[in-house]
């Protein structure tokens, strides 16, 4: 996403500084407060702590500088604008599929990492779809619990011991990621269950894809990270011009309502894998199919 975010801004005649904090609080915050000293006229901020960042947030505003919270929600904020995809909607395709498969028996929780706000709001979701098969007492939670970092290590762990705990009796596992469903899988896979407990995550990584079509991974959702910088880049040139942008929704995040856009996330399987991420040339098909038999390739449309 950074190149077309880059490209949308400078095609509107806006000059662009892009940083990444590597995976550190202090960092970004002490790069947001560069950038801010610097003259920005907004601030389009990816939260790596969607707690921490509210001091970056705390200073831009002092300044006059508009933030938008880009993919992530930073709480307790003054942020003026949020552009997502709809995570809660992301939550239930994660779990939708599942239950199809499989409507009864032992499931793994595999929440994202706590300091990201965005792995509450896949949990619920997730437990859209997961709490009426729960209630029935069809679905028991066996393991619940959230990846430090959303590291695919940590979730191979807990699924390593999930599967010690209850005897390998696991009819699914709602990852929420597709990260935390790869080191899942090869938690699976050392135990010879892989692609017979079904898995989903988000991402539509290649290696997924991979996994997908080759049936160790049920499904994953597929929110275009091109559609996202671009609307992201639109919106914060209309504010740095001091225009108006219109949302019909808000939501709070723990300070105030923030207007935001949500974009509309789309579920990838098998069956939908060349309709969606290869039509979209998000992967190529020879690159996603390349451990399947080219006489069992689809056809390309």
């Amino acid at each position: 996403d950074k190149a077309v975010f880059i490209e949308t801004c400078q095609a509107l005649g806006a000059d662009v500084e892009v940083l990444a904090a590597e995976s550190k609080a202090d960092v970004q915050n002490s790069q947001c407060e560069n950038l801010i000293t610097n003259g920005v006229d907004v601030l389009v901020l990816l939260p790596y702590d969607s707690d921490a960042t509210a001091a970056a947030v705390e200073l831009a505003k002092k300044s006059g500088v508009k933030v938008i919270a880009y993919d992530r929600m930073i709480n307790n904020a003054d942020v003026d604008l949020y552009v997502s995809y709809d995570n809660v909607k992301i939550g239930e395709l994660q779990a939708s599929p599942l239950v199809e498969k499989a409507p009864k028996g032992n499931y793994i929780l595999l929440g994202g990492a706590l300091t990201d706000s965005t792995s509450q709001l896949l949990r619920q979701g997730q437990m859209n779809i997961l709490k009426p098969y729960i209630d029935k007492g069809d679905i028991k939670v066996v393991t619940d619990q959230w990846v430090k970092d959303w590291l695919p290590e940590e979730a191979l762990k807990i699924v390593e011991n999930a599967l010690t705990a209850n005897k390998n009796d696991i009819k699914g596992i709602v990852a929420s990621n597709d990260g935390t469903a790869g080191g899942a899988i090869q938690a699976l896979a050392e135990q010879g269950l892989a692609g017979k407990v079904v898995i989903g995550g988000q991402d539509v990584e290649l290696a997924a894809c991979q996994r997908i079509v080759e049936g160790t991974q049920t499904a994953s959702v597929y929110a275009s990270p091109v559609l996202e910088a671009k609307t992201a880049a639109e919106l914060a040139v209309k504010l740095a011009k001091g225009e108006a942008v219109e949302t019909s929704a808000v939501l709070g995040n723990g300070k105030k309502d923030v207007p935001r856009i949500f974009l509309t996330p789309i579920l990838v399987t098998k069956d939908t894998m060349m309709a969606t991420v290869i039509k979209d040339g998000f992967h190529k098909m020879e690159d996603v199919y390349k451990n399947i038999p080219k006489d069992q390739w689809p056809a390309a449309n």
